[in-house]
């Protein structure tokens, strides 16, 4: 009785819990984007098309993965991908991202750092969004949906908020051209993330917030994102500038405006989750 005991206590630790997740996950993302890539390959689409199906193709396998991971292991019905208020969430999640990085882009435009140099149709926006869309639930899935929200359960909402926003920050540090700077900026938009999941207890709108947050800056406003190649965009722009407004060759989102827009919604989103008692204790202060 005792080993099975043992047994138990180990099977359902958080640290077992997230290392096993991570076994069923990421093989999921690997292994769906190649049987994608393969697949799309033989259909006589465009490639603009074939990126938009493979985001979609990508995505469902990781979500599909996700709820079938931790409806077994958890023996629970997995509300975090509820379609209850699914709109609600979606809207609230797209908001709060795109008028963040519209307002870290009017910092830089009112400081005559950015300008537009032209407008693109409407059909350029395909790959960023299929690809902005496809990173936002993959990384929300990974560090909101497993090592967050499996941390909290034992260490409590402020503890696991702290250690997965700054591996969300150390994650990001493989980018090319990441400051010191981007590095904290990436670290606040994960605590804010994770707060927005703490208030919603559902991960579409962190995923929301994440695409929109993305897709505004790159996809939109025509500027790098996270250090990676410029995407089509629906305009042109003309970025010059200071590095710490114009966040440099990382993008926008390694500017201290950005930083500052990002803490101040984390604080706000807080505040809420407080007055609504959303808030998880320590297991060690719960008795």
């Amino acid at each position: 009785m005792e080993t099975l005991t043992t047994k138990q206590k180990i099977f359902n630790s958080p640290v077992t819990k997230i290392i096993f997740a991570l076994l069923v996950f990421m093989p999921v993302v690997i292994i769906g984007q190649q049987i994608a890539v393969k697949l799309l390959a033989l259909t006589p689409l465009d490639k603009d098309y074939r990126n938009l199906l493979k985001g979609l193709f990508v995505s469902s396998a990781c979500i599909l993965s996700y709820i079938v991971f931790f409806k077994k292991y958890d023996k629970r019905a997995v509300t975090e991908f509820a379609s209850k208020g699914l709109a609600k969430n979606l809207i609230i999640g797209i908001l709060i991202g795109f008028i963040l990085q519209s307002l870290t882009i009017l910092v830089m435009y009112l400081n005559g750092n950015y300008s537009i140099t032209a407008v693109n149709p409407i059909s350029f926006i395909l790959i960023p969004f299929a690809l902005m869309f496809t990173v936002a639930i993959i990384e929300e899935i990974l560090v909101r949906g497993i090592i967050f929200r499996v941390l909290e359960e034992k260490l409590g909402s402020y503890n696991a908020l702290t250690i997965s926003s700054v591996l969300f920050g150390v994650f990001h540090l493989a980018n090319p051209n990441g400051t010191l700077l981007s590095s904290i900026c990436i670290t606040t938009a994960g605590f804010l993330m994770g707060a927005v999941f703490i208030y919603s207890r559902n991960l579409w709108m962190p995923i929301a917030l994440h695409f929109a947050w993305n897709f505004t800056q790159s996809g939109i406003f025509g500027a790098i994102t996270s250090g990676n190649e410029k995407t089509n965009s629906l305009v042109e722009a003309q970025i010059q500038g200071p590095e710490f407004i114009t966040g440099g060759a990382f993008g926008p989102e390694g500017s201290i405006q950005a930083i500052a827009f990002l803490a101040l919604a984390t604080i706000l989103v807080l505040i809420l989750c407080h007055k609504e008692n959303k808030l998880i204790k320590p297991y060690w202060k719960r008795f």
